[in-house]
Order: structure tokens, then sequence, then C-alpha cells
């Protein structure tokens, strides 16, 4: 998908798209009177309110444009940027259920919002709801050719090129995710990682075999890895954007290729869409991506410990126990309870050998979660309140709704083992908290933040700008995180 350059130049497109504020009859939302005659009629007769995503086609012979579709933005009071997004996001979906190639959106006047923030979430919006993955299947609704914003600032054009770097690393992340387990292996995901040093000089990648886990000692990693026919890689990826600076900061994303839950066997219905279960591998692979390509001013680190839970001859067992990077034991109580253990591995390994300033992970660790928050909201887990801080900024900026969750420190006693330092999971009381506090004895005293996406980054069904599957979300919330970290 393309995003024209701005003008305000009526290029002949497939339709227009023309922006209305909510009301008895609802009002322009744009400035110019072009149009104006063609489609009064339909607003006198007030079948078309304006109410959020509501759409209306209108045809005419007299006109350039041979289709026009009204959007509804909903009531001025509540103009946000999210609703911006979800605007025009439902313009480009009924756009492509008629297969149209091509597609103008007019710029909006809306007085409370800054111009350039509306930019971006018109570009961001269109862009993510404009997402194609036909690979195994033919598209009923192929994706749109050419998208122009018409009627903005062209000094704006940098701001959509900048979007459209970050939606670009949003669509590598679903892609990964949608992709079939067989061809997303760990070696196959070490592969996408080390393609990523084409977009920066700054960037370097290395992809780690089983030989060098076991030297470093990662018992965890090649626990959860011994029941499959893969053997697990360890992936780093380093750039170097400050060199000025010795400060870094640390990105950690679950690996799982597949998940089959080892010898504590998964039941059928939750194994269909356990080849999401990197989804927190490919966020930060994607970020990191975009991070490179923006060539922001930050040194970043990104791992990525990936293997298969599977089941075999050598498969882990529930009730033994094996020995961390970090030299803390674990008794097995759950082998479905994998994730953790090779987060665990990775994140002493960062926090140990690289000290970074801020160290985050991305996992979709927890069925809880989906429960406590559905499909729309990410579970934050951190020991920094200032981080925390940050975080849930820039959700609120990217319309990644994270909600901060606390770590209870007396649930550390679920957690306890007679046998080991502690044990991989407790009951299904509080288990998305005690999953964290998990990880939390891995990470010492850094300031850190961990991501729970397993409701968010594979969905059941399309809503908003987000498809079915593969949502492709942390990349945004990881790299608005980074630019705020940057300013401060």
């Amino acid at each position: 998908m393309k995003i024209a350059e701005l003008n305000d130049q009526r290029n002949l497109f497939d339709c227009v798209v023309l922006p209305f504020i909510q009301g008895e009859k609802a009002s322009q939302a744009y400035k110019g009177n072009d149009w104006e005659t063609e489609i009064q009629s339909i607003l006198q007769l007030g079948d078309f309110k304006g109410k959020l995503e509501e759409t209306e086609w209108i045809y005419f012979s007299a006109t350039k444009e041979k289709r026009i579709l009204l959007i509804g933005l909903g009531k001025e009071e509540d103009l946000t940027l999210e609703v911006v997004r979800l605007a025009y996001a439902k313009a480009i979906k009924a756009a492509r259920v008629k297969k149209l190639n091509s597609v103008s959106l007019m710029f909006p006047d809306l007085g409370k919002l800054e111009d350039v923030l509306i930019v971006e979430a018109i570009t961001q919006g269109s862009t993510l709801a404009n997402y194609d993955f036909s690979e195994y299947k033919k598209q009923e609704c192929p994706a749109i050719e050419k998208i122009q914003i018409l009627g903005a600032d062209t000094s704006f054009q940098s701001n959509i090129d900048r979007m459209m770097t970050i939606c670009e690393g949003v669509y590598f992340t679903r892609t990964l995710v949608n992709k079939n387990a067989d061809e997303i292996s760990p070696q196959t995901l070490g592969s996408f990682a080390k393609d990523s040093e084409k977009l920066s000089s700054k960037l370097k990648v290395e992809v780690h075999d089983k030989k060098w886990i076991e030297k470093q000692k990662m018992g965890l990693l090649l626990a959860v890895g011994r029941g499959s026919m893969q053997d697990p890689v360890f992936i780093e990826m380093h750039y170097e954007g400050d060199p000025d600076s010795k400060e870094c900061i640390a990105f950690v994303g679950k690996g799982i290729t597949y998940d089959t839950g080892g010898l504590s066997l998964k039941p059928p219905p939750s194994m269909l869409d356990m080849k999401s279960d990197m989804s927190g591998a490919a966020a930060v692979i994607g970020a990191m991506r975009v991070i490179a390509k923006l060539g922001l001013k930050v040194n970043l680190k990104v791992f990525v410990p990936a293997t298969e839970n599977a089941i075999g001859p050598r498969s882990y067992k529930v009730g033994d126990v094996y020995r961390s990077y970090l030299g803390k034991t674990v008794q097995i109580i759950n082998t479905d309870a994998e994730g953790r253990l090779i987060l665990a591995d990775a994140l002493s390994y960062a926090a140990t050998n690289y000290k970074p300033k801020h160290l985050f992970d991305v996992a979709s660790l927890t069925g809880a979660i989906v429960v406590a928050l559905g499909e729309e909201v990410t579970g934050l887990f951190c020991n920094d309140e200032k981080l925390c801080s940050i975080v849930t900024k820039a959700g609120e900026k990217t319309g990644e709704t994270v909600c901060n969750v606390p770590l209870v420190p007396s649930y550390k006693k679920l957690l306890d083992s007679q046998i080991a330092d502690l044990a991989n999971c407790g009951n299904r009381n509080a288990s998305s908290i005690t999953a964290a506090l998990f990880l939390e004895a891995f990470v010492e005293k850094v300031s850190w933040a961990h991501l729970d996406i397993a409701g968010t980054s594979f969905i059941s069904k399309p809503y908003g700008y987000y498809p079915i599957s593969g949502t492709g979300v942390g990349v945004q919330l990881l790299v608005e995180t980074i630019e705020k970290i940057i300013k401060q």
C-alpha cells in the first residue's frame, strides 16, 4: 500500500471520503464547499447522522469522483485521535469491500486536535486497516493500492513517512505471526532477524545455536526445547544509535514458535492458535526494525529466546527441577507455563551482561490476562512508577491501550517450592500476576516492564483497524515508549 504525497489537487481516485460530525443533521467536518450541492439532499433527509464509523455511499455522474463516501466522526465533544483512527479505518474497510484501487481521504477540520496528530492518526488508521495477508487464501477484500490525504498541509509529509515506517513494522510483525508454525521455526525466526541488518549499518544481529546456549548454561531454555526436533536459538540484535552514550535499553520477546503445552498437553481448541506464541518475539524484532530505520538516537538491544514447546521422548517433565542461567532452580509444576522459563534466562542474560537502563519483555504469557482484560487491552506489570507512566502514555498516544496490574508482593508465596528456589507457576488464582512475579525474580534491580499480550496479539474477530489473527500489537507501543524516553 502507498500513501501519495499530500496535495490539494483533486486527482482522479475511485472514491473520495468526506468526514462529518454527528448531529440531528450531520455537519461537514472539512474545509471548502466542494461536493456541497451533491450531498445536501442526503443530509437534509437525515438518514446519515454522522455517528462514529457510520458510512453512506453516494453515486454521481456529473462529478469527477463517481463515488463519495460519507464517514461519521461521532459527537464533537467526544473527538479523540482514536476516533479519527477508527473512522478512517472504517472508510478503508468499506472501500475494500467494493474492491476499489484508490481512495482520497479528505482531511478533517477539527479545532480541538492538532493537525499534525490528525494526519498521523489518519495514516495509522487507514494503513493498518489496509493490511492484507492472503498467502494461504485469496483475499476477498483486496488491499487498496493507493491512498491520498486531500487538503492537509504538505509540510506534514515527513509525519506521514514516519507513520508509514511504523506501520511497515506492524505489517512485518503481523505477517510473522500469521505464517504457519512450520515456516516460522526458531531458525527461520533467526533468519528474519538477521535480515534486519540491511535496514541500518548501526544494526548488528547474532543468532546463537544450541551449543552456545549450552555453554551459557541457559538451563530453562534448554529444558523447554528438549522435546522438539528443532534446536533452540538465542537471537541478539544490537543497534548503536547513540554511540556517545554508554546507556542502553533492552527488549526481550517470547519466541515459542509453537506451543503444544508439552507433557501438560493443551486441549485441541487451545492449541489452534499456538503458532502465535512467538508474537512477543515478532513484536520486539518489528520494533527494532522501525527504530533502526527511523535512526532514533538510542542504544537498543533485543533478545529473543526461540524454541518450540513440543512433545517427544526427551520432553522436560512435570515435577523435575532445572537450573536457570542466573543459577536459581525452578521446579516444573506445569510444562505449559513454559514462556516464563525461556524469558527468565533471556531477562537475566540481558540484565547481567548489559545492565540496561530499562528492560522490557513482551510475551503472550497467560490466558488469565485475556479473561481479565479481553482482546483490546494489554496487561502492564512494572517495578518502576516513572517507566509505568511513560508506557501508559505511549499506549494512550498510539491506541495500544495498557492496564497497569499490580505486582502484589504477598503473592510471591504462591511460587514457593519445597525442593527448588521457586516453582514455575502457582494455582489459578492471580495467575497473570504470579507469572509476572516469576519474571521479576530474574531481573533483580533493573527498571523493568512486562507486557502480557496474550489477549491483544492474536484476536478471534476483527475490530477497528485490527484484522483477525495477528495484530502486530507491541510495535507501536515500544517505538513510542522509546521516543518518549529519548525526549526525557
